[in-house]
């Protein structure tokens, strides 16, 4: 994107600092030219971006069932994880089976994010283990939603700002 050229007027705005608009509002200086870029606190995007840097993921639970033939691999029965943004976090012994998890993984970014209530990734919440002689299901359950910043989590050097996981508001 280029630099501005040009014309523009600022404005500073309070927005809310966090997903929470109650919790704190924070000053916010957005420059937009008459091209129709912006700047938000000295990152040039366009118009639209600057408006728009927000996205959300839902916070994820995921949990071992047994079923109906005998769980042969190291998942016993409601052990699991949950997955906060980038972030899995281990539950209550701090380990869970490296083949289970990776049949896990491409299916969690996509539970994260917002589907239509008719798309299968919304309704099959349960996932088998890979192991075939395995009688062990995986349960996905969507838990709450949390609020990202685009600029917060790219990785495009012109786009970044301070990361989310920075950001001790």
């Amino acid at each position: 994107m280029k630099p501005f050229t040009g014309r523009f007027f600022s404005s500073e705005i309070a927005v809310p600092s966090s997903a929470n608009p109650l919790i704190a509002l924070t000053s916010t200086r957005i420059n937009v030219s008459i091209d129709g870029h912006a700047a938000v606190d000295g990152k040039t995007m366009s118009k639209e971006a600057a408006t728009h840097d927000t996205y959300w993921l839902w916070d994820l639970k995921i949990e071992t069932l047994a079923g109906d033939a005998p769980m042969v691999c190291n998942h016993p029965e409601g052990s699991g994880f949950t997955v906060e943004g980038e972030n899995i976090i281990m539950g209550a012994g701090g380990q869970f089976p490296l083949y289970s998890l990776a049949a896990l993984l491409p299916m969690l970014p996509a539970r994260q994010r917002p589907t239509d209530a008719n798309d299968w990734m919304t309704t099959d919440t349960e996932i088998a283990c890979p192991d075939p002689h395995c009688g062990a299901r995986f349960r996905i359950t969507r838990m709450a939603k949390r609020e990202f910043k685009h600029a917060e989590t790219t990785g495009l050097p012109d786009k970044r700002t301070t990361p989310y996981w920075q950001n001790k508001d």
